[in-house]
């Protein structure tokens, strides 16, 4: 897939660390990005600092609704806990769009415990309150936001990407491979119940060796 046809992203919860990483990791590969957020004037202030980073004016930012509206690819980089509430107030701008999910619910402080998601996977949840006129992906959940908004270094990891729409994963693998890193088909949807989980273990490991960015491979893949 050419990055061209992936349209304008809209990145919701794009304040967070991990949002606006992958914001600005994609606008500086040249796509179309939207910074949302609660607040329109926290979502500008976020892009105007990301673009400083970047040395250019490549991203803006609003609140999410506008942002959802004005998108063709909506990614969902909220709390769990946030999830149900923020996803609510974007659901009209969502009907024939692709809904990206990098949330994971996870248990305690330090977000080392993995909390199963009532309805199977925080990624299931979002397809079943989003309803069948939108089709969600779930991708992202085992990268660490550390090392994001430095472009020079290299996120050793891949990324799973699970969805029941083939086409829609592979919007989301050519957003992972324009962030930088290598997307993994892993399958349908409910795998990423699987993927949440991995979250919470990947916590755990950067907290008990002392790293920041512990992540994934997966092996015997074609070069």
């Amino acid at each position: 897939m050419q990055l061209s046809e992936i349209g304008v992203i809209a990145v919701i919860g794009g304040t967070g660390a991990e949002g606006s990483g992958l914001a600005w990791r994609w606008a500086n590969a040249g796509l179309d990005v939207i910074i949302g957020s609660r607040s329109a004037g926290r979502g500008a202030e976020k892009a105007e600092e990301l673009n400083q980073r970047l040395g250019k004016p490549a991203l803006r930012g609003t609140d999410n609704l506008s942002a959802a509206e004005q998108a063709d690819v909506v990614v969902l980089s909220v709390p769990y806990e946030s999830q149900a509430m923020i996803l609510d107030s974007i659901l009209p701008a969502l009907p024939g769009k692709k809904l990206i999910t990098i949330v994971a619910p996870l248990l305690g402080e330090k977000k080392g415990r993995y909390q199963p998601a009532p309805g199977g996977s925080a990624a299931v949840e979002a397809q079943n309150q989003a309803g069948e006129n939108v089709t969600v992906v779930a991708a992202f959940q085992n990268v660490g936001a550390h090392h994001l908004v430095d472009i020079d270094h290299e996120i050793d990891c891949d990324v799973l990407v699970c969805g029941d729409d083939k086409a829609a994963r592979d919007v989301a693998v050519a957003l992972v491979q324009a962030a930088g890193m290598n997307g993994v088909h892993a399958g349908a949807l409910q795998n990423a119940a699987v993927a949440e989980g991995l979250t919470a273990l990947l916590i755990s490991v950067n907290a008990i060796y002392r790293i920041k960015d512990a992540g994934i491979r997966i092996t015997g893949l074609p070069a």
